[in-house]
């Protein structure tokens, strides 16, 4: 058996050759890697297309002048397809070694090679690498890899620029009032699979029930909504109110108390995709303006106050613990609970404080965003503390140009720590941004979107035994997320394909936006686990959806998502003995 050029002409082999020493790299070879147990040695990379065959050169001696010329190397062994072949002679001459592991699915190219086929004994203790798809012909820029002796394994990720979803963050779709319109699973999941988008809202008008009890039919309706939210894998941002008008023909303090007490067990059976609740049921749209029950129009008085906060905290009493509510402006929190931010030693630690976010329904459309800010140069910094640890959202409702132009809208996003926006209001807007070129980094950005950088992970192991990692992953969106998040190593074996699940103690809700963050562990293995090679990857499962892939972060690199799973390839493998 022998690579594919031997079997041409030879001057059709000249022909190739020359192309293949003056063909350019090509973007769409990606998440190149190299790694090594004290044994193997796995290559792998991701490429689009449909290449009939799939290389790595590898430069054992690392002296560009012996072994074959390629992209600045000297290529002394070539891995083609499932076959190694060491280099002989001069030119393209290659004798084949050996068959070697070799898969390719998914857009994913790896092979797994015995060390000792490369004559490598991690002296030089490193390689060149070389990796190429044909056809049309696609080569990569040089790697170096350098072994480790098979103590650990360190692994450099490559980013992705790619627009996916992820939960409880992005652009929502806002098409109708939740207690009327029926949602559609097929269209909820186009959303999810085809836009991008992991999240709808539903307002909840309870305008028939001002004067009485909620019907059974109503809430039998908010139980449906839910539940085909849930069946599509999205969530729902939920807001509940009493009137559209500007009469602020709203139901009383005591009657709203009765109805979130109705409202408190499907509003627990539904947590798991209520990704977040927006105050509302004061005033017109629920956003406590007009208002007839509560302080019309901004004239609130102390009587007033006292009753709008006996409805925030009734509404947190009911909305299960590990989901926060939002505020329609900074004054309403300052004013009812603290002037002072959430502290991060508070955090997330389910006191009405840390459980209060914020959300703006006329971003940028005024100078105070048509009334949300009172006074900017005191809730600017308030809102920028606040909203690292509490969830930040809304709306656009105007053009206001400079100020709702991408500078602006993008510096505001970021400082605000905003996870998430209305896609289809307001178009004016969004068009803005679409021409001015920020609309595909605020689609991305919104919310968290995290990316590994590198890791290190032993080469071996043994059942009982310790299991040293380390990761590192920035943080490349606005926020964070808001809600729990699980975050586990999972060992598959590559031959029964069996999974075992270790928790890993980093919180991802502290994977602060902008920065890198270092997870250093040292995990057990399990005792029983069976001696075999198993792949690393990483999950931050939902706590409450863990059996559900799409309620899965995944993570802004190539090569590593496993959609079936929704777990994240490390990109490594372990033997355990």
């Amino acid at each position: 058996m022998r690579p594919y050029r031997l079997f041409t002409a030879i001057a059709t082999a000249g022909a190739l050759l020359a192309a293949v020493l003056s063909s350019p790299a090509h973007a769409t070879i990606g998440g190149a890697t190299a790694t090594n147990t004290a044994t193997t040695v796995t290559y792998r990379f991701s490429y689009t297309g449909t290449p009939q065959f799939l290389r790595v050169y590898v430069d054992t001696d690392r002296n560009p002048a012996t072994g074959f010329a390629q992209a600045g190397t000297g290529a002394d062994y070539l891995l083609e397809n499932g076959s190694l072949y060491q280099h002989t002679g001069t030119g393209w001459s290659w004798t084949l070694v050996r068959a070697v592991t070799f898969t390719n699915t998914g857009g994913v190219a790896q092979w797994t090679v015995d060390r000792a086929d490369l004559g490598e004994t991690a002296t030089p203790n490193d390689a060149d690498l070389i990796f190429q798809a044909e056809a049309p012909l696609e080569t990569s820029t040089k790697y170096t890899q350098t072994y480790t002796g098979g103590s650990s394994g360190g692994v450099t990720y490559t980013p992705s620029t790619e627009n996916f979803a992820n939960p409880e963050r992005g652009f929502y779709h806002h098409t109708g009032d939740c207690d009327k319109a029926d949602f559609s699973q097929s269209t909820l999941e186009t959303y999810r699979t085809s836009q991008g988008i992991s999240l709808v809202m539903c307002v909840f008008y309870l305008a028939e029930y001002k004067n009485g009890p909620i019907a059974q039919a109503a809430l039998d309706q908010l139980q449906q909504q839910l539940a085909t939210v849930r069946a599509a894998g999205l969530k729902m941002v939920l807001r509940l109110a009493y009137t559209t008008s500007t009469t602020g023909d709203d139901a009383t303090k005591d009657r709203v108390l009765a109805h979130l007490d109705q409202l408190a067990p499907y509003l627990t059976a539904g947590k798991d995709v209520i990704a977040v609740v927006q105050a509302g049921l004061i005033g017109a749209w629920g956003e406590w303006y007009y208002t007839q029950n509560f302080g019309n129009a901004g004239v609130v008085s102390a009587t007033d106050w006292a009753n709008r906060k006996a409805v925030t905290d009734k509404l947190l009493s009911v909305v299960p613990s590990t989901r926060m509510i939002q505020l329609r402006t900074p004054k309403f929190k300052r004013t009812m609970y603290s002037t002072t931010p959430v502290q991060p030693g508070d955090a997330y630690n389910g006191s009405s404080l840390s459980r209060i976010g914020h959300h703006n329904d006329c971003f940028l459309a005024s100078a105070d965003d048509f009334g949300t800010y009172e006074n900017p140069s005191v809730e600017y910094p308030y809102l920028q503390a606040e909203t690292t640890y509490v969830a930040m959202g809304g709306e656009t409702c105007g053009v206001n140009a400079p100020r709702s132009n991408c500078p602006t809208a993008t510096a505001e996003l970021a400082q605000f720590h905003w996870s998430y926006l209305n896609t289809d209001y307001e178009p004016n807007v969004l068009n803005s941004w679409n021409s001015g070129g920020c609309l595909t980094t605020v689609t991305k950005n919104l919310g968290y979107r995290f990316r590994l950088e590198s890791g290190t992970y032993p080469g071996t192991a043994s059942p009982g035994g310790s299991l040293p990692i380390s990761f590192t992953v920035h943080n490349d969106g606005y926020a964070t997320p808001f809600n729990p998040r699980n975050l586990e190593l999972v060992l598959r074996n590559t031959s029964t394909g069996s999974t075992y699940k270790l928790p890993i103690s980093s919180d991802a809700r502290r994977w602060t936006a902008g920065t890198s963050t270092t997870v250093s562990q040292t995990l057990t293995v399990p005792s029983s686990l069976p001696a075999g090679s198993y792949a690393l990857l990483l999950n931050l499962p939902d706590p409450l959806l863990s059996t559900r892939p799409e309620y899965s972060i995944r993570l802004a690199n190539q090569g590593t998502w496993d959609a079936a799973t929704g777990m994240n390839s490390l990109l490594h493998t372990l033997t355990v003995s």
